[in-house]
């Protein structure tokens, strides 16, 4: 497999899908059979809830989710009662979500599950911690539709994203959308020595000026910029967003005079909500985005074939994808 080397060069991994019905799942599963042939055991969980095998948004069949003996998963009580494997339970959680607390369990042999594990970063973050004190190789995070917060690289190591027909049937639209996202993830770090302090700020619009000083601006929100544009660049030009950057606020940057001399640091590529538009019309006035922390894209993968029937060709696809991004294309339902 030609990705699983570079995935067990990192701790943990998160699959992400752009939109539902992307292969992801099938990535997945792909993933764990590979480790499973290497003797090599993994810890799993999810940001949401995937494993059924009826999607209840659209009511099409889904693929299961297949563990292995030795190996561990996270799942709430509701889903922990519908496994179909043995397994031993060796933690409960204190904390609660939706469908009730969270049961971290060992397989004692191979079968499917339902995985609905940690519902915020937070607690996230605690469970990929534990994870470290299991017999495992790599803790893997199965992301959600529009959940892109378990790809951040504050919560795992290495990321793989899946794409394909569901998010457009044209391909020229499937490809511009795919690449628009892989740059967002492959955007420049900005190197600083206040890097573990900015990370730590929760709200508001900073400023770090020419002696690489952080300045708090006391901006209430981004959406108040244009009723605060004296103090917005009254320590330089270099502005920290610690929350999301939204369209709304690349516009503003992008209308300044010196726009060229701007450059906007967010913590990572998950907090930008924005348009390919606005991204395009703030670069190409000279205006410059980087994160504090930068993703590790190990692959994109793709899926073909969309729910409603609607299929493209998979080497075109892949081959047009290819020549557009830094990182292997792969039609996960031709590895096998």
């Amino acid at each position: 497999m030609p990705f699983i080397d570079k995935i067990l060069n990192f701790r943990s991994l998160s699959i992400v899908g752009m939109e539902k019905n992307t292969g992801k799942t099938e990535c997945l599963n792909y993933i764990l059979r590979q480790l499973r042939e290497r003797n090599l055991n993994f810890f799993i969980t999810s940001i949401g809830i995937d494993g059924e095998s009826v999607d209840q948004v659209t009511n099409t069949q889904k693929p299961e989710i297949e563990v292995f003996e030795n190996s561990y998963f996270v799942t709430s009580e509701t889903h922990y009662k519908q496994r179909q494997i043995i397994s031993e339970i060796t933690d409960v959680s204190k904390e609660r979500t939706s469908l009730g607390r969270l049961v971290t369990a060992k397989a004692l042999n191979s079968g499917k599950i339902i995985l609905s594990g940690p519902s915020n970063t937070s607690l996230l973050q605690k469970f990929i911690q534990k994870s470290v004190d299991y017999d495992t190789t790599i803790c893997i995070i199965d992301g959600a539709l529009s959940r892109l917060s378990s790809a951040s690289p504050i919560v795992s190591e290495s990321m793989i994203l899946t794409t394909g027909t569901a998010v457009s049937a044209n391909i020229k639209t499937l490809i511009n959308k795919t690449v628009f996202t892989h740059n967002l993830i492959n955007l420049p770090q900005f190197q600083c020595n206040h890097t573990e302090t900015l990370s730590d700020i929760k709200s508001g619009l900073w400023a770090i000026d020419s002696q690489n000083e952080i300045h708090d601006l006391k901006i209430p929100s981004v959406f108040l910029l244009s009723q605060h544009k004296e103090k917005i660049f009254e320590h330089g030009t270099v502005l920290y967003a610690s929350g999301a950057v939204s369209d709304k606020m690349l516009n503003f940057l992008k209308n300044q005079k010196h726009c060229s001399d701007i450059t906007l640091i967010v913590k990572d590529f998950t907090r930008l909500f924005i348009t390919k538009e606005a991204y395009h019309g703030f670069i190409r006035k000279g205006g410059k985005i980087k994160v504090l922390h930068k993703t590790n894209l190990i692959a994109v993968c793709i899926n073909p074939t969309s729910p409603q029937g609607i299929v493209l060709d998979s080497e075109e696809l892949k081959n047009s994808l290819q020549k557009e991004l830094d990182v292997p294309v792969y039609d996960i339902f031709k590895l096998d």
